[in-house]
This record gives structure tokens, sequence and C-alpha cells, in this order.
């Protein structure tokens, strides 16, 4: 028996509840969580009556652990391992990976639904995750080894939240050193945009939001200069400062970010897509004045388009060597038997991440 956080019913928010996991097969782990963050991707679960998924749902995939079991196939990890949790990791098979592009992999390796409820129903987990549980069945690449000095409540982030902003800048749209880069939104993602921009050795970070805290957040984590999008025209503050810049990213879910993004760029300059945007929305910019004129690219990214086993060690390393501040992210941690009343309320009143320990 463990806990995880079910959602269960359309309407009825989610609730602790005690499951089953079968033992694993093949390839499968089995994960003792010990951190997961709350992402607002699960959110975005609760907010779509499922985002398309078959209920009941296992909530949670932003989580850290020990390996506590392995399938008689796995080679990659033994019980004991710290690991953080990837919700993807690249299948070695589709058209993307097989042209040796695995960041674009479009059918990453996942473990089979093996968890369920008391009475037998078998629970969906987000993204084949499921982490907001005491223990969750991954596939054995999705569980990355991490060296010991870095605390689980950290790494936890590296499976969602942090290597979605900071990937966005360092693999999907790398940024170059010395170039200029400005940043949509600063909830967590977009400052870990900031993050991994300011790695990568851009010369100039522009931030930009409508709340004064979050801009101070910013420049804390390496923003050279902050705009506030509720005094005037971002796009007009960012130009008047830089001209335009190279790579522009909008980390909000809203369309009117990218079309900013598009139009804060420079000759040549790129603008990518990190928030998840609502189902029906368009992107309304002069495709002659905005993007054929100024030859702007768009790009768009899946979690940072990350290879978890090659990302998530480099990243750990920059974290240890001071050159990531992930302490600063976690700005509260709370038990699982919280998290439902906390999902509600996740990024308010300074929150980059609330992180449960369970």
């Amino acid at each position: 028996m463990t806990r995880g956080v079910v959602f269960a019913e359309l309407g009825a928010p989610p609730v602790v509840e005690e499951i089953t996991l079968d033992p694993p097969v093949g390839r499968e782990v089995v994960v003792r969580v010990h951190a997961c963050g709350l992402c607002h991707t699960d959110v975005h679960v609760l907010e779509t009556d499922g985002w398309g998924m078959e209920l009941p749902i296992l909530l949670g995939h932003e989580g850290a652990g020990i390996v506590e079991e392995v399938g008689p196939d796995v080679t990659m990890v033994s019980p004991g391992n710290r690991v953080v949790v990837a919700w993807r990791a690249p299948c070695g098979k589709c058209p993307s990976c097989k042209r040796g592009d695995p960041r674009r992999c479009s059918s990453a390796l996942r473990a089979k639904r093996r968890a369920h409820r008391a009475d037998g129903t078998r629970l969906t987990p987000v993204l084949r995750c499921g982490t907001l549980a005491d223990r969750a069945i991954v596939h054995e690449a999705c569980a990355v080894k991490l060296p010991a000095e870095l605390p689980l409540e950290q790494a936890a982030l590296f499976a969602c939240g942090f290597s979605t902003g900071a990937g966005a800048a360092l693999w999907t749209t790398p940024v170059h050193e010395g170039g200029t880069v400005a940043v949509i939104g600063c909830g967590g993602v977009g400052l870990a945009v900031v993050q991994g921009a300011k790695l990568a050795g851009a010369s100039r970070i522009v931030a930009a939001d409508i709340a004064p805290a979050k801009l101070e957040q910013a420049r804390a984590l390496g923003a050279t200069d902050v705009v506030n999008a509720g005094e005037g025209d971002p796009v007009e503050q960012v130009r008047d400062l830089t001209r335009g810049v190279d790579y522009a990213f909008s980390a909000i879910g809203a369309p009117e970010g990218l079309a900013q993004a598009v139009r804060m760029c420079a000759y040549g300059g790129w603008a990518t897509l990190v928030g998840v945007p609502p189902a029906g929305t368009r992107l309304e910019v002069d495709l002659y004045r905005d993007m054929f004129g100024p030859k702007v690219g768009i790009a768009v990214t899946h979690g940072g388009d990350t290879i978890p086993q090659e990302d998530f060690p480099f990243l750990a390393r920059a974290a240890l060597e001071g050159k990531l501040d992930l302490a600063r992210f976690v700005t509260s941690t709370i038990s699982l038997e919280e998290v439902p009343e906390r999902l509600e309320r996740i990024g308010r009143d300074g929150e980059i991440r609330t992180v449960a320990v369970l």
C-alpha cells in the first residue's frame, strides 16, 4: 500500500488516498518518492477535465527519490540510487531518433500503468509518472541518477519546470555566448529560462512581467534588465533597451506572449514558445512585417527538449558549482496531505516552486 493524490471525479477536487502498485516488470523501476514539485501542468489537468487522459488520474510528474525495486531487465540503476524522474526519455526508434535528433523524439519511453485505487481501478499517472505519491513506477531510462550532494527537493525541479525553462535556452533554441535574450513571464519556468540563458553566457537578459516581486526575483537570478509590462508596451520597452534581441522566450500561456516575443526579436532572431497555450487560441502577427522581413523564426519546446540521462547530470553539476541557484526556486515545502489545497494557489504570494516532501 502507498498513498497518492488522485483526481477521480470531474468537478471534484483531488484527494489523497491509498493506492497499490503492481510489481515492476521488464525495464521498470519502483522509486520511493521523497520530493515532488507542484507544477502548473497538474493544475492544467484539473482545469481541462483530465487533459484528455482517462480518469481516475494520479497526479504528479516532478519527482525525485530513491530506487526501491527494479524489474529483471533493468541495467541503468540499482536499488538505493538517488534519482530524478523524467517524464520523457528518447525512444531511439522514432523518425527523429533514427535521424540523430533525439531531442525531438515523438515516442518517449515510459512504463505501463501500474497503479490502482483500493477498489482495483487502474490509475492514469500524469505524463506516465504519478509522483505525487509515496512510490512511482517508471521506465529505467526515466530514472536519472543524481550526485549525493544535491538535495532531493531541489533535484525534483529538473523533472519538469526547471528543465523546461532552462532547456529552452540551452537546447531548444540554444543561446549563443554573448547573445541577447528577452523572457516574457517570470513565474518558475520563466525564471528557469533566465538561469539557462545566464548559464549559456548571454550578455544581456531582459525579463518582462507585470508583478514587481517577480521582476525582483528575475534580477536576483540573473536578469540584467527588467521591464514592467503593466506600465507600457513590453515590446517597445525591450526594443528601447536592446534594439531587438537574439532570442525571445514566451513563458506564459496567453498567445499574446508569443506575438510579443516575435516582435522583440532582432533580425534573424528566434521566438520560442515555452508556456502551454489554451486550446483554440490563435497567433496574431503581421507575417511580412514581424517575421518575413526581419527573418524571425518560431520554435516550440516540450519540456526543454532534454535528453534526461545527459542533461540532468549537467544541470546538477552546474548547480553544485554555484552556476544555478536551485535553492532560491524552492520557496516552500509541504506534506502530501497539503497538496490538494495548495494546487489551487501555486505561484501566488511570491512562490516560485512549492515542493511536497514525502
